[in-house]
C-alpha cells in the first residue's frame, strides 16, 4: 500500500481544485496514482465543482429542522447563484439533508479555513505534547493527522455525512454542484440544543 503524504495531497489539490479531504480519499483510492485520482474525482463531479467554485453565489435559502421532541433545532444558509436554482428540489434537499446532519453530529465550524489560528494551535500543541518522545520527523506526520480526524470531526465540510458515511459532507455538496449545474456554498449555519 502506497503511502500518501502531503505533497502528494497537495499536488492533487493544485491540478482539481478538489478539498483536503476529497484529494486523500481519492489518492487513497488509487493507491498513489495522481492521474487516476483526478480520474476518480471526475467520476464523483468534483472536479466539475471545483471549476464552479469561484462564481458567487448571492442567491439560495435559509433552511430549518427541528428534531423530534423539539430539543435540537438547526438554522441553514445554504447558498446559490440564481433563485432558479434555490426553488430546485435537489438543492433543497440538500439543505433540508446538511440540516439533519447538523442538528446529529453539531459541527462547530464550516471548514478548516474557519477554525480560529488560536484554536488550531492549542490542538497542534496537545498533539506536540502527546508525542513528545518521538523523532522530530515522525511527530509531525503525527500532528498533520491528528489535526486531519480533528478537522473531520468539527468541521462540517469534512466530517462523513450520516446517510452515507463514504461520503463527506463537502463532497454530497459537489455531488449536487455536478446535478444542479450551479455553485453551492454553506454560507453559515447555528445549532440550538436544549440543555
Amino acid at each position: 500500500m502506497v503511502e500518501i503524504n502531503a505533497k502528494m495531497i497537495n499536488d492533487l489539490r493544485q491540478r482539481s481544485g478538489a478539498g483536503i479531504m476529497e484529494c486523500k480519499k481519492a489518492l487513497e483510492e488509487a493507491q498513489g496514482n495522481i492521474e487516476e485520482a483526478i480520474v476518480i474525482l471526475r467520476k464523483r463531479g468534483i472536479i466539475n465543482a471545483a471549476k464552479k467554485a469561484g462564481r458567487e453565489t448571492s442567491e439560495g435559502i435559509i433552511q430549518s429542522y427541528i428534531h423530534i421532541g423539539g430539543r435540537i433545532g438547526v438554522l441553514l444558509e445554504l447558498n446559490c447563484e440564481t433563485d432558479f436554482a434555490a426553488k430546485n428540489e435537489a438543492f433543497q434537499k440538500l439543505a433540508k439533508d446538511i440540516c439533519v446532519h447538523i442538528a446529529a453530529m453539531s459541527p462547530t465550524y464550516i471548514s478548516a479555513e474557519d477554525i480560529p489560528p488560536e484554536v488550531e494551535e492549542k490542538e497542534r500543541s496537545i498533539a506536540a505534547a502527546q508525542y513528545a518522545g518521538k523523532p522530530a520527523n515522525a511527530i509531525e506526520k503525527i500532528i498533520s493527522g491528528k489535526l486531519a480526524k480533528w478537522h473531520s470531526e468539527v468541521c462540517l465540510l469534512e466530517q462523513s455525512f450520516i446517510e452515507d458515511q463514504e461520503i463527506s459532507i463537502g463532497e454530497y455538496i459537489a455531488q449536487s454542484i455536478a446535478i444542479i449545474g450551479e455553485n453551492i456554498k454553506v454560507g453559515r449555519f447555528v445549532r440550538y440544543q436544549i440543555g
